[in-house]
C-alpha cells in the first residue's frame, strides 16, 4: 500500500485500501447537511470517488486504525469520523492513527446498507471484500488495534448503545469496551470467543488475527442522523483514543 504525503493539509498521508468502492458522497443529502465543507472535507469527499481512501496521522507509538462506514446506511458515525479526523490534522500525536471514514463511498452515496448487496460485516473474512481488504490493509500496516463504529436503530440487533468486544483471544478488547463504557456510559456486549455468535465481522475477524478490536455502536434511525448520534459517536471514538494515551 502506497501512501502519499498531502502537503496542503500539513502531515497528513493517504492511500488507497479498495479502488472498486468509490461513490458521491454528496449525493447523500443526510451526511451532506450535516457536515461542515471546508477545505479538507471537500478534498476528502472528491477522493471517496476513486475508492476507500485510509488516512495516516502521526509517526510512532501504537497503530491505531479509528473506520466508520461499513454500512453505508449508519451515517451518524461517518460524520463523527469525519469530524475527528479534522480535528486531528493539526495536532501533534505520540501515535500513528489511521482513519477509515468511509469504508465503502458507494454504500454511503447511496445511503445502504450493503455494498453490491455484500453485508461487509459479514464478508470480512471472504478474499477481495472490501473489508477483507481492511483487514489486508490492518495486517500489512502493522496496526495494533482497530475501533469500528457503527450505528443501530431501537428495532434491531442490539438496539442499544453499546461495545461489543471478545474476552479470547484477545482479551484487551474486552479491556477497551469496559474502559469506553466507564468513560461514556455505553453498555458492553462481550463474548467468550470472537466470532462464536457469526462470522465475519471486521471486529471479529481482528481479533481472531490477533489484533484486539471493539465495535462501538449508537443509537440512530438507519439512513438517517438522529439527533445528538454524531455528538455520541465522536465521544466513543475520543474513549477509543484515549484509552491508549492520544
Amino acid at each position: 500500500m502506497h501512501f502519499r504525503k498531502i502537503e496542503e493539509f500539513g502531515n497528513l498521508e493517504m492511500a488507497y485500501v479498495s479502488d472498486i468502492s468509490g461513490g458521491y458522497i454528496s449525493r447523500n443529502k443526510h451526511l451532506l447537511n450535516n457536515m461542515e465543507l471546508n477545505r479538507f472535507t471537500q478534498f476528502l469527499l472528491e477522493k471517496c470517488v476513486y475508492g476507500t481512501p485510509i488516512f495516516k496521522l502521526g509517526n510512532g507509538g501504537n497503530r491505531i486504525l479509528v473506520l466508520s462506514g461499513i454500512h453505508g446506511n449508519e451515517l451518524g458515525p461517518q460524520l463523527a469520523n469525519v469530524r475527528l479526523l479534522n480535528q486531528f490534522l493539526d495536532k501533534k500525536l505520540n501515535h500513528t492513527i489511521y482513519f477509515i471514514p468511509f469504508a465503502a463511498p458507494k454504500a454511503s452515496m447511496n445511503n445502504e446498507r450493503t455494498l453490491n448487496a455484500m453485508d461487509l460485516n459479514r464478508s470480512a473474512h471472504i478474499a477481495n471484500s472490501v473489508s477483507n481488504l481492511i483487514v489486508g490493509a490492518v495486517d500489512e500496516l502493522g496496526i495494533n488495534f482497530v475501533g469500528d463504529f457503527h450505528s443501530t436503530a431501537y428495532n434491531s440487533n442490539p438496539g442499544i448503545e453499546s461495545v461489543f468486544s471478545s474476552k479470547s483471544p484477545t482479551p484487551e478488547s474486552f479491556l477497551i469496551a469496559t474502559y469506553i463504557s466507564r468513560d461514556v456510559g455505553s453498555d458492553v456486549i462481550a463474548y467468550d470467543y470472537a466470532g462464536s455468535s457469526y462470522k465475519g465481522a471486521v471486529e471479529d475477524v481482528c481479533n481472531l488475527n490477533g489484533i484486539p478490536a471493539i465495535t462501538c455502536e449508537v443509537l440512530s434511525p438507519f439512513a438517517s442522523v438522529g439527533e445528538g448520534a454524531v455528538d455520541k459517536s465522536f465521544a466513543q471514538m475520543m474513549s477509543f483514543l484515549t484509552y491508549f494515551g492520544v
